[in-house]
């Protein structure tokens, strides 16, 4: 990790900002009223309200009901606590209890109401908290804990408490974190390192222990917000606050639950903005997400896939461990932006090198050979039968003159290299320390980042301790993974926030004409009819094939002229979901005869299994293109989503699919297909020609729009196929399903 042991105050003692490792100061950007009331065109907010957390972090004055300071309770040693904790910050303290007169030695007052001044925050050490809120009302306090648990987190009845407690807060204008929370806002936080720091949020507060625990590897922490059972403050409160604070140079996140998922993402948007990393682990990856879901849509993405997604469109980078957490915060609080995106691996070993420089090409990081100049200028002090091309082995530090530096500083030089990795696998001394010392001698010296895996199992070593820890400039993992994770993040991150525009500005604040279309095409709780889906497409703009419904052989005769031979035939009919299945389509109709005839079979097979039909399509024959689905779904936390993926009949087989949260541009749509497996399929496979890359992505903006404009009145959406025809020609919606809220 990055260390340093030198330094300025944390924020708990002065608001200092110091730029270590060169770390440019954020353009911070505040929120104000008009933003926080402005709404896009579903209704939703466009932009995240920022709590003004100073008084809750930093209180001037603060009271502690039910204090206590009897032997052997367990209110007495957090009140212990809370009274050191207001001393370190400069707070007046008031504890509260009628049955003390004193605490600690400090005058104890009977009840809230008695407190002689509005207090920035009360601690609330008591079981039942409900009727202490309104008194604290009363006395114009501004925040609150609640440590009690027996909440949401037992079952119904609890989660019917928190529900009073919360109705409570809200009606009282206080802000209240908790409740089933615990001591870690009120931590000793060291106020002798320097440097950017992390800002810390855990819903569960054992989990953020490793994180803490960067302070002793020289890594300043500033805040911890244990947010609990969220009742009223939540994840995106404490993320919108630190991104505004200048000292906080990544935001470190646990994350059990998120409580409102468009709040959670104007969070990370404004983090965004404001360029500050936010690094979180959401638990839960291994939720089936499962939902009974009538479209090939809302089967392709459970919640942790939309939920991922989310993440990852708005620049959340999420990570599965606590190491992962530290060493990838660590690094992003303090590396300066990146001069290039190329990794350069250093080692003393071939094998060393060869071994880290696979995972790293495997994980995506870019290795760039380096140039027969540079390659040459390093055989100057590497011997000539060892390879210098990328990996560069040395075939042993040099111990006993200034060619290591040397040879440190020319890859340095290198323009297309923007990070040096070192490996050590373990000690080996004097080769080691020597080596150690050139690496930090040279991270003082350039502006590029220079990390270092210290391998060795023991962590005790004075080159590891004392000379990469005692640098704020070099930053030292433990393992080759967490290296590789943490440098994937920093380089993806920085290509994130360059020229980041936020998608909220753009989203659509009035419906269009579309939307009034659209409402009346919608039936509340019933899945429309496949003609009725395509009515709805039409009514965006997505082109459909030539139809006509009809209920009589003869007009279906009639409108297979009409349309064009060949035609498709299908069953129409509400509820009816997978028609070919059920034989409920015929393909290839060339004549009259075999229209009558397919009209017989299919109004056969429809009234022996019981269907209502609405009438037969007969359907514009689209014979070759690349088969696409995308489709709407709406998810419990973030409400619509739009899902863009290879279609036809083996769409949840091959389940290749790309998910997104609106509102978002076409930037992220042409993003969405990338991620695609199949993603060569549109560009021409095996000699075919290119598909029409862009009206696909004008049918999954046009969907997005649908989406916003009518998504709390769609349950599914499901275009499938979805044909992309070559280059220029556009795509076609061929078969379409919706259901409706």
């Amino acid at each position: 990790m990055l260390g340093s042991t030198h330094g300025t105050l944390s924020t708990h003692s002065r608001p200092a900002r110091v730029a270590a490792c060169g770390a440019p100061p954020k353009t911070v950007v505040h929120s104000t009223a008009s933003e926080v009331t402005d709404t896009d065109v579903s209704g939703r907010p466009l932009h995240a309200p920022v709590p003004d957390l100073d008084r809750f972090f930093r209180p001037e004055s603060m009271a502690v009901v039910g204090a206590s300071d009897s032997e052997g309770r367990p209110n007495t040693g957090v009140t212990r606590r809370l009274i050191d904790w207001a001393e370190r910050v400069g707070a007046r303290l008031h504890p509260v209890n009628p049955g003390r007169g004193t605490v600690f030695g400090i005058p104890c007052l009977p009840s809230v109401a008695d407190l002689p001044e509005p207090v920035d925050l009360a601690v609330l050490l008591v079981a039942d908290p409900l009727p202490v809120i309104a008194e604290l009302t009363d006395a114009k306090a501004r925040f609150t804990v609640v440590f009690a648990s027996g909440f949401a987190e037992t079952g119904d009845e609890g989660a019917a408490a928190q529900a009073r407690l919360a109705a409570a807060v809200r009606r009282s204008g206080l802000r209240l974190l908790g409740p089933n929370t615990n001591l870690n806002a009120f931590e000793e936080f060291r106020d002798d390192l320097e440097g950017p720091a992390i800002a810390l949020i855990t819903q569960s507060g054992h989990q953020g222990r490793p994180v803490f625990a960067l302070q002793e590897l020289g890594i300043r922490l500033s805040h911890w917000a244990p947010t609990g059972n969220e009742a009223d403050l939540e994840t995106a409160d404490f993320i919108s606050y630190f991104a505004a604070q200048p000292e906080i140079g990544a935001i470190a996140a646990y994350v059990e639950g998120l409580k409102d998922g468009r709040a959670f993402l104007l969070a990370a948007d404004r983090a965004a903005r404001n360029k500050v990393p936010v690094v979180a682990i959401k638990v839960g990856r291994t939720e089936t997400g499962a939902r009974m879901a009538a479209s090939h849509t809302g089967k392709l993405t459970g919640a942790d896939e939309v939920v991922d997604a989310a993440m990852r469109q708005f620049g959340v980078i999420r990570v599965d461990g606590l190491d992962e957490l530290q060493d990838t915060a660590a690094l992003l609080a303090r590396a300066r932006p990146p001069r290039a995106d190329g990794v350069a691996v250093y080692s003393i070993s071939g094998g060393t090198g060869a071994h880290f420089a696979d995972l790293a090409a495997a994980a995506g990081l870019q290795l760039p050979t380096l140039s027969t100049g540079k390659q040459t200028e390093l055989h100057q002090w590497i011997p000539d039968y060892l390879g210098v091309a990328n990996p560069v082995d040395n075939g042993g530090h040099p111990v006993g003159d200034w060619r290591g530096r040397k040879i440190i500083d020319a890859i340095l030089a290198d323009p297309a290299i923007g990070v040096l990795v070192c490996p050590i696998t373990g000690p080996f001394p004097p080769m080691s320390d020597k080596l150690a010392q050139d690496l930090v001698d040279a991270a003082e010296a350039t502006d590029k980042l220079v990390c270092v895996v210290w391998g060795s199992p023991v962590g005790t070593e004075d080159a590891y301790r004392t000379t990469l820890l005692g640098s704020s400039r070099v930053a030292t993992f433990r393992t080759y993974a967490n290296c590789i994770t943490a440098l994937r993040a920093y380089l993806d991150h920085h290509r994130f926030i360059t020229g980041y525009r936020s998608p909220f500005d753009d989203a659509p604040r009035t419906p269009s004409p579309s939307a009034r279309k659209a409402e009346g095409l919608l039936r509340p709780g019933h899945q429309l009819s496949e003609h009725a889906a395509k009515q709805l497409l039409r009514a965006y703009g997505i082109r459909v094939p030539r139809e006509q419904l009809v209920t009589s052989a003869a007009a279906a005769v009639r409108a297979a002229g009409l349309v064009g031979f060949p035609v498709v035939m299908k069953a129409s009919a509400p509820q009816l979901a997978h028609k070919t299945e059920l034989g409920l389509v015929k393909v290839g109709l060339t004549s009259a005869s075999q229209v009558r005839e397919a009209y017989r079979e299919l109004t056969d097979i429809a009234r022996y299994e019981n269907i209502s039909l609405d009438g037969v399509l007969v359907c514009q024959m689209i014979e070759r293109g690349v088969e696409m689905v995308v489709g709407v779904t709406h998810d419990s936390l973030f409400g619509p989503t739009v899902t863009v993926g290879l279609g036809g009949v083996l769409v949840e087989v091959l389940r290749d699919a790309a998910v997104r949260v609106p509102p978002f541009g076409e930037t992220e749509a042409r993003a969405m297909l990338r991620e695609l497996r199949g993603h060569a399929l549109l560009e021409g496979a095996r000699g075919a020609p290119p598909a029409d890359l862009d009206a696909l992505v004008e049918v999954v903006l046009r969907v997005q729009r649908m989406a916003l404009e009518v998504g709390d009145g769609l349950a599914e959406l499901d275009i499938n196929p979805l044909v992309v025809l070559d280059r220029g020609q556009g795509a076609v919606a061929l078969d379409a399903l919706a259901v409706c809220r």
